[in-house]
């Protein structure tokens, strides 16, 4: 990948006759989190945490009239976690995000090779996870088509963890490493709507049942739906669907859905969202089908709550999530805004020992300024409000602990540079 990747950066720079641009942009945020409750319940008799985190990351960009190329390098980093005087960062956080070719065969078909950022519409099931420091990324494959707004995304991944001499045994655990990816996505907008049609097909590596498991095969869980934003009268209306089937597991069938519908509307300067989401679950009391639905690679945090308690690597294979909010937004001045996010959440599958369904409330407070160009700001509350169903998922921790959590973010991302080339 690296030897195509140098070649094709070769060949461009020596076809002076092509206007050619080269771009260089920085983006460094440090956040300060206290956290009290964040992604779970806050136990008996702890204390809270507190830290600041830092993404530093620097992004290279190449394009002419048929070639982009593009590299994005990372530093994402707790502040004090590596010693002063140390000759290397042991912890490893440096570390390659996006390096990707982009090659326009003609003006409506392109091939798109390497690391880089795979999102969609409202980023529900992929997105580029821009609130983690990291971000996500895929190793794949692309070829895209647009013409007349329709555009047609096909992916393809094929994923090792090293260059064998025998066999392809792929053991990155976790939830979201896939082995193989297949994907579709169709889009058509308006001026001023659109709508797409997602098929996603992963698969994963099997094991056999033994002391010691052997590689066997491997199999797969898909995901389709649809996702549209319309105007419709004085609001717009934004809904999703999709359905997941195959296995959640290599012996566990998996039937599970997710839909959402919201409005959104706009009195003078005001924005105004109410909406509701349901993702399945699976009845606590052993069923042999899975009905857990899972975002798989989405931005999960901008949707349930920004305290992350549900599908931010976790609440996985559980009661699924309703979730009715509200959310208000204001400016309070030229460069400054206020937005108030309310939940009401609720397990959409049935809890053990016939216990209430109502989890909890949440409740966000964000406020925005931006400062200058290049430089942002953003300050953040939130405190959710649980019950003792809540506490019942979530491993038995009381509920009668104040959960919150607070902070405070700096985005600054100035152009560093932007040259262009054009012989006469």
């Amino acid at each position: 990948m690296k030897r195509i990747l140098f070649s094709f950066l070769l060949l461009s720079c020596i076809q002076l006759s092509q206007a050619q641009t080269f771009t260089l942009d920085a983006d460094i945020r440090p956040r300060f989190e206290f956290r009290h409750g964040f992604g779970n319940l806050f136990p008996d008799d702890a204390k809270a945490a507190a830290f600041v985190t830092q993404r530093s990351r620097l992004n290279f960009g190449y394009g002419d009239e048929k070639l982009q190329v593009y590299f994005s390098v990372q530093d994402v980093s707790t502040w004090g976690d590596t010693r002063q005087l140390a000759i290397n960062d042991g912890n490893e956080s440096f570390s390659l995000f996006q390096a990707w070719l982009s090659y326009s065969f003609t003006e409506t078909w392109a091939l798109k090779l390497g690391r880089q950022v795979i999102s969609y519409d409202d980023q529900r099931i992929l997105g580029g996870v821009d609130w983690a420091m990291q971000g996500r990324f895929h190793d794949a494959a692309m070829l895209k088509f647009s013409k007349n707004k329709f555009d047609v995304d096909l992916a393809f991944a094929y994923n090792q963890q090293d260059q064998k001499i025998i066999g392809s045994e792929y053991n990155i655990n976790g939830f979201y490493s896939y082995k193989l990816m297949q994907m579709a996505h169709f889009q058509k907008a308006w001026d001023k709507g659109n709508i797409s049609f997602l098929f996603m097909n992963n698969g994963f590596q099997k094991y056999t049942e033994e002391a010691n498991p052997l590689p066997d095969g491997v199999y797969y869980r898909q995901t389709t739906g649809t996702y549209f934003n319309l105007p419709v009268s004085f609001f717009t209306l934004t809904g999703s669907a999709y359905l997941q089937t195959g296995k959640a597991t290599a012996s566990t069938d998996l039937s599970a859905y997710q839909y959402m519908l919201e409005a959104k509307f706009k009195p003078g300067k005001v924005n105004l969202t109410l909406g509701f989401e349901s993702l399945s679950g699976t009845d606590q009391g052993g069923e042999e089908k899975n009905n857990s639905f899972f975002p798989l690679y989405g931005t999960n945090h901008k949707f349930n709550g920004y305290m992350d308690y549900f599908y931010v690597g976790n609440h996985a294979n559980n009661v699924g999530l309703n979730n009715l909010y509200g959310k208000i937004a204001m400016p309070t001045g030229e460069t400054s805004g206020l937005g108030l996010d309310v939940h009401f959440f609720s397990s959409q599958a049935q809890l053990a020992d016939n216990q209430e369904s109502y989890l909890g409330t949440e409740l966000d407070l964000v406020y925005n300024k931006t400062i200058s160009k290049n430089i942002k700001m953003a300050i953040g509350y939130s405190q959710l409000f649980a019950s003792e169903s809540m506490s019942a998922i979530k491993g038995g921790i009381s509920s009668d602990n104040t959960n919150n959590w607070g902070w405070v973010q700096l985005i600054v991302n100035p152009r560093l540079l932007s040259y262009s080339i054009k012989e006469d």
